[in-house]
């Protein structure tokens, strides 16, 4: 939310149109109000009001009809009240003689602050802080005052990035720690001192950090997943293998055989999960995809036949054969152990 949105290259364009005001009953929205004069979004221009820091003051912030405010940004404005408030419809009406959907910076005789973007801007569309009217054809300077601009706006897809090295890509993301910058607050209440480069006692500065077990968790999830369930990294994987013997309560060849890989597996420093539930063959397979271990392995009665046992890794599409005589040193090259 701190991304940097660049000033505009270049310079605005010289006015071409003369402010007019038209009649835009029922209007309410940018989209509506873009719709009805047959213009872009990015022609128009709204104004936010806000609570200033003063009682009862209020302070206008003005951005492209297109982009979004940025809550962060504008709370970090020296006129802006912390945390941020948006005047209600009474006291906007009361600054300007209108209400909402209406609204502009013409005339406005409060501060007002100006995002880059909107600063750009030449001929455009704004509310005429009359009810049901918009002016066309305003311009800065001309038409009403531009005396503070700041970066106000939510960064979009396809912005210049801010180190002026090709253009930024919107991600979804997920918080999985803190950094927090505690000055001195704590260090003056316990006295904490130490002396400075001048041999002077000065509270110590201070931060904290912390990770975030849970969230790891849950980013690991949101980034390795399919239709099927979990798909685990293997370095957060609870198990590295799934061990599935298939009818083992009917058949003592396939239990004698799963309760030796296991041991043996167990005895490499495996992780293994030995299904022993004596479950239908779909129900253990849809529960091990479901949870995500990143390595299967099924033994059956036709498998031990031909000598070889069913391999599946939980990223892969297909199965793959391992051979029975030698499973072990095979699965544990298949796990990175070899």
């Amino acid at each position: 939310e701190m991304a940097t949105a660049l000033v505009p290259a270049g310079t605005a364009p010289q006015p071409s149109e003369n402010m007019q005001t038209v009649a835009t009953p029922g209007i309410k929205t940018i989209d509506g109000l873009a719709v009805l004069l047959a213009i872009d979004t990015t022609k128009v221009v709204k104004t936010l009001f806000v609570k200033g820091k003063e009682d009862g003051a209020l302070v206008a912030l003005v951005l492209r009809g297109d982009h979004q405010l940025n809550v962060v940004k504008a709370q970090k404005l020296q006129d802006v009240a912390v945390p941020l408030q948006m005047a209600d419809e009474k006291q906007v009406r009361a600054a300007c003689g209108a209400s909402f959907g209406s609204l502009g910076p013409v005339g406005l005789t409060i501060p007002i602050i100006v995002d880059h973007s909107a600063a750009q801007l030449a001929d455009f569309c704004c509310g005429a802080n009359e009810d049901g009217a918009h002016f066309t054809g305003v311009n800065w300077g001309r038409d009403c005052a531009l005396t503070q601009t700041a970066d106000l706006r939510e960064i979009v897809a396809g912005d210049p990035s801010p180190d002026g090295k090709g253009h930024l890509q919107v991600k979804r993301g997920i918080e999985v720690g803190h950094i927090f910058q505690l000055g001195t607050k704590y260090s003056d209440a316990m006295n904490a001192k130490v002396l400075n480069q001048n041999g002077k006692n000065v509270a110590v500065s201070m931060g904290c950090y912390g990770i975030g077990v849970r969230r790891i968790v849950a980013a690991a999830i949101e980034q390795n997943h399919d239709e099927r369930g979990i798909s685990w990294p293997e370095p957060l994987a609870p198990f590295e293998l799934a061990l599935l013997p298939m009818n083992a309560k009917k058949s003592p060849r396939v239990k004698e055989l799963a309760d030796q890989l296991y041991a043996e597996l167990s005895a490499a420093g495996v992780d293994v999960l030995y299904d022993d539930r004596g479950l239908r063959p779909g129900v253990m397979f849809n529960d091990m995809e479901l949870i995500g271990i990143p390595h299967r392995l099924v033994i059956g009665e036709r498998g031990i036949d031909e000598g070889r046992l069913e391999y599946r890794r939980r990223s892969a599409d297909s199965n793959e054969d391992l051979p029975l005589d030698d499973v072990l040193p095979a699965l544990l090259a298949k796990l990175g152990r070899a």
